[in-house]
Protein backbone atom coordinates (compact mmCIF):
# COMPACT_ATOMS: atom_id res chain seq x y z
CA UNK A 1 0.00 0.00 0.00
CA UNK A 2 3.28 2.16 0.88
CA UNK A 3 4.74 1.48 -2.55
CA UNK A 4 0.98 2.21 -4.54
CA UNK A 5 0.96 5.17 -2.33
CA UNK A 6 4.38 6.43 -3.77
CA UNK A 7 3.74 5.63 -7.02
CA UNK A 8 0.25 7.88 -7.13
CA UNK A 9 1.93 11.04 -5.35
CA UNK A 10 5.26 9.90 -7.90
CA UNK A 11 2.24 10.45 -11.10
CA UNK A 12 0.38 13.00 -9.66
CA UNK A 13 2.70 15.20 -7.12
CA UNK A 14 2.66 15.90 -3.23
CA UNK A 15 -0.16 18.49 -2.60
CA UNK A 16 0.50 21.04 0.70
CA UNK A 17 -2.63 21.40 2.05
CA UNK A 18 -5.99 19.63 2.57
CA UNK A 19 -5.99 16.16 0.43
CA UNK A 20 -6.52 17.98 -3.32
CA UNK A 21 -6.22 21.34 -4.64
CA UNK A 22 -9.83 22.93 -5.24
CA UNK A 23 -11.83 20.04 -3.50
CA UNK A 24 -14.77 21.73 -3.66
CA UNK A 25 -14.53 20.84 -7.84
CA UNK A 26 -14.60 25.34 -8.47
CA UNK A 27 -11.96 25.51 -10.62
CA UNK A 28 -11.35 22.38 -11.67
CA UNK A 29 -13.18 19.23 -13.32
CA UNK A 30 -10.52 17.16 -12.95
CA UNK A 31 -11.40 13.73 -10.68
CA UNK A 32 -9.78 14.16 -7.19
CA UNK A 33 -7.62 10.84 -7.67
CA UNK A 34 -5.59 12.40 -10.46
CA UNK A 35 -5.09 15.88 -8.98
CA UNK A 36 -1.92 16.15 -6.71
CA UNK A 37 -2.35 15.18 -3.24
CA UNK A 38 -0.94 14.76 0.29
CA UNK A 39 0.42 11.82 1.90
CA UNK A 40 -2.73 10.73 3.69
CA UNK A 41 -5.36 11.43 0.28
CA UNK A 42 -2.71 9.09 -1.63
CA UNK A 43 -2.90 6.47 1.13
CA UNK A 44 -6.85 6.68 1.33
CA UNK A 45 -7.14 6.90 -2.51
CA UNK A 46 -4.84 3.33 -3.25
CA UNK A 47 -6.90 1.83 -0.40
CA UNK A 48 -10.74 3.01 -1.69
CA UNK A 49 -10.32 5.06 -5.09
CA UNK A 50 -11.05 8.27 -3.66
CA UNK A 51 -8.90 10.43 -1.40
CA UNK A 52 -11.57 11.72 1.08
CA UNK A 53 -12.80 8.04 2.27
CA UNK A 54 -11.90 6.18 5.16
CA UNK A 55 -10.96 2.80 5.44
CA UNK A 56 -9.79 1.12 8.55
CA UNK A 57 -6.78 0.13 6.46
CA UNK A 58 -5.86 3.36 5.61
CA UNK A 59 -6.30 4.36 8.73
CA UNK A 60 -3.94 1.56 10.33
CA UNK A 61 -1.09 2.78 7.02
CA UNK A 62 -1.84 6.58 8.69
CA UNK A 63 -0.94 5.29 12.11
CA UNK A 64 2.05 3.27 11.17
CA UNK A 65 3.55 5.93 8.96
CA UNK A 66 2.69 8.72 11.64
CA UNK A 67 4.78 6.72 14.29
CA UNK A 68 7.59 7.28 12.04
CA UNK A 69 7.84 10.78 10.87
CA UNK A 70 8.79 13.62 13.21
CA UNK A 71 7.46 16.99 13.02
CA UNK A 72 9.27 19.64 14.42
CA UNK A 73 11.48 17.35 16.43
CA UNK A 74 8.60 15.38 17.92
CA UNK A 75 6.52 12.63 17.42
CA UNK A 76 2.93 11.96 17.48
CA UNK A 77 1.83 12.42 20.57
CA UNK A 78 -1.79 11.26 20.67
CA UNK A 79 -3.07 7.49 19.18
CA UNK A 80 -6.57 8.86 18.01
CA UNK A 81 -6.88 8.38 14.39
CA UNK A 82 -7.99 12.10 13.56
CA UNK A 83 -5.09 13.36 15.31
CA UNK A 84 -2.66 10.95 13.58
CA UNK A 85 -3.60 12.03 10.32
CA UNK A 86 -3.21 15.74 11.34
CA UNK A 87 0.26 14.67 12.54
CA UNK A 88 1.36 12.78 9.07
CA UNK A 89 -0.49 16.07 7.24
CA UNK A 90 1.82 18.44 9.07
CA UNK A 91 4.60 16.56 7.79
CA UNK A 92 3.78 17.10 4.54
CA UNK A 93 2.61 20.61 4.60
CA UNK A 94 6.14 21.61 6.15
CA UNK A 95 7.36 24.15 4.01
CA UNK A 96 9.70 22.95 0.71
CA UNK A 97 8.48 19.45 1.47
CA UNK A 98 9.13 18.08 -1.96
CA UNK A 99 7.02 15.36 -4.06
CA UNK A 100 10.53 13.35 -3.76
CA UNK A 101 10.55 13.35 -0.17
CA UNK A 102 7.14 12.31 0.13
CA UNK A 103 7.85 9.50 -2.03
CA UNK A 104 11.11 8.56 -0.35
CA UNK A 105 9.07 8.68 3.27
CA UNK A 106 6.22 6.13 1.55
CA UNK A 107 8.92 3.76 -0.40
CA UNK A 108 10.78 3.90 3.30
CA UNK A 109 7.61 2.85 5.16
CA UNK A 110 7.23 0.44 3.00
CA UNK A 111 10.16 -1.08 3.39
CA UNK A 112 10.12 -1.35 7.00
CA UNK A 113 7.30 -3.05 6.92
CA UNK A 114 8.20 -5.89 4.89
CA UNK A 115 10.85 -5.87 7.10
CA UNK A 116 9.24 -5.97 10.02
CA UNK A 117 6.81 -8.87 8.81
Amino acid sequence: MFRAAARLLAANGHYQGDFVPDAFDKQSAVPHNLRPMSIVAAIRCVVSGNPHWYSPLAEDAIKVLAGRLEVDGEPAWNDEPFWLEIHVANWGDVEGRTTECAVAVLYAAADATAVSL
